[in-house]
């Protein structure tokens, strides 16, 4: 049920990520969203990466927002929500793709667990908007892949390790003091980097505090028809896999390193419990239920050949004494790290 739009203002600031045209409807729909809150941010600040003509449009078309342009020499996600934040004012600041709309609740439900000191950040549930329609052999447990929500993740109020950088909140200091999303790191052209588990981990490393995952916080995100492909899921996983091996290694070089020795103790437990029950009861399912089963098959090679790929690179890399990071175009789409929560692992359904 929605919430009645009140005239109370949180000191929060949301930032949302853009780069295209092509999206300027949802652009626009995903900064009325958050005009609707029932809870008002302080600000909201529209970030556009490396398009000037865009932002130029922004102005002049979107009332009540600031707009800034990543103009680094990074481009991507991860620049972009950083130029974004770095205009923040408020003790919070909150992040929305540009292919997302948020629910009337969103904010209040993301800003009130901060009321406890121990709270670093905070991060809700993505809700799969299948424009297309959503595939019959699409397994739940891998909704990650297309940045929903998945079978196996908290349906309560719980400590998590991450959460997703399109449906985030975080204390503006402990942000800053890390320095904000890794540069060069995350979703870039066809690379999906876990851009937020590494923002998660670090933030949760050097404040001593905790993130919590809140379901009730919920947003919708479109997932177009150039996604809901085999094909796509695929690409999608064996960049998944791949971006998490390079996580552990970007988080081994940083200060407290050896403090991340479990840094994929999520995935280790969605590997050995969430997949093999989900390709169970798929199985049992009968009919569609096969090609599902045989789809987390597909999706647990396609992972592993992508860390198999990462891991030879880096070898390569130490042989060669070199360490080099690619930096491509920018695609500020939600990436889809597994989210557990601190000690418990049974699946949703």
């Amino acid at each position: 049920m929605s919430a009645v739009q009140t005239d109370a203002t949180a000191d929060i600031t949301v930032i949302l990520a853009c780069h295209t045209e092509d999206r300027w409807h949802s652009i626009v729909a995903a900064a009325e969203s958050v005009r609707r809150q029932d809870l008002r941010p302080a600000s909201i600040v529209v970030s556009v990466d490396h398009n000037h003509a865009l932002a130029e449009r922004l102005r002049l078309e979107l009332e009540d927002v600031t707009v800034v342009e990543n103009e680094s020499p990074h481009r991507g996600a991860s620049a972009t929500r950083n130029a974004g934040a770095a205009v923040a004012r408020t003790a919070f600041v909150a992040f929305l793709d540009d292919d997302e709309t948020a629910t009337v609740e969103w904010i209040s439900r993301l800003i009130a667990p901060f009321a406890d000191q121990a709270v670093v950040g905070t991060g809700g549930l993505y809700r799969p908007n299948w424009l297309a329609g959503k595939p019959s052999w699409f397994p739940d447990e891998f909704a990650w892949a297309v940045g929903g929500s998945f079978t196996g993740m908290p349906t309560e109020r719980a400590c998590a390790r991450n959460v997703w950088s399109g449906n985030m909140a975080v204390r503006t200091a402990a942000f800053h003091a890390v320095g904000g999303f890794r540069s060069g790191f995350g979703k870039l052209a066809g690379q999906s980097r876990p851009e937020d588990t590494d923002l998660c981990i670090r933030v949760a490393t050097a404040s001593g505090g905790h993130w919590v995952y809140l379901p009730d916080a919920v947003i919708n995100h479109d997932v177009p028809g150039n996604r809901s492909t085999f094909a796509f899921f695929v690409r999608r996983s064996f960049a998944e896999g791949k971006g998490k091996i390079e996580m552990r290694a970007q988080l081994a070089t940083g200060v407290g390193g050896d403090r991340h020795a479990d840094t994929l103790a999520n995935e280790s437990s969605y590997l050995t419990r969430t997949l093999p029950r989900g390709f169970v009861k798929h199985l049992r399912e009968g009919g569609r239920g096969f090609a599902r089963s045989g789809a987390i098959l597909v999706g647990v090679v396609a992972a592993g050949a992508g860390a198999t790929a990462a891991l030879f690179a880096a070898h390569g890399r130490v042989g060669r004494g070199t360490r080099t990071v690619t930096n491509e175009v920018a695609d500020a789409s939600p990436s889809a790290a597994p989210i557990e929560a601190a000690g418990a692992v049974e699946p949703v359904s």
